[in-house]
């Protein structure tokens, strides 16, 4: 699992930065100019924040054996696709009804630092 999360860190990595310049320079007057910039913003730093957790997580799999960690990876990635990918596409498409299931990405964000504390409560 240390190798997948790895993997899915390195791509989010390079596609959270990609997404932040691609928003500051090709996208600004466009975002702005919807009122989605701030939103867009989000998205590019929840992204961020999370894949720099998700690498955390998979450097500690080389300590800890830990079933939480796998459940902590997994929550982190799919929060990233749900929380920054509904809003990413809630910027291009201008599909409101998106925000609603952007909360469920959030709650995935959570559940993943949940299972970072149970993973390093069992590690103690």
């Amino acid at each position: 699992m240390q190798k997948i999360f790895l993997i899915i860190t390195s791509i989010s990595g390079m596609l959270t930065v990609g997404m932040g310049a691609f928003g500051a320079h090709a996208l600004k007057d466009k975002l702005r100019l919807e009122g989605t910039l701030d939103t867009f913003q989000t998205a590019v730093q929840y992204q961020f924040y999370h894949t720099l957790a998700l690498l955390a997580i998979a450097l500690l799999m080389t300590k800890v054996e830990s079933s939480w960690l796998n459940y902590a990876g997994y929550s982190m990635t799919f929060g990233i696709l749900i929380f920054s990918g509904s809003l990413y596409i809630l910027c291009f498409t201008g599909m409101k009804w998106l925000g609603a299931i952007t909360p469920i990405g959030g709650l995935l964000f959570i559940a993943g630092w949940f299972f970072l504390l149970l993973a390093s409560l069992k590690s103690l």
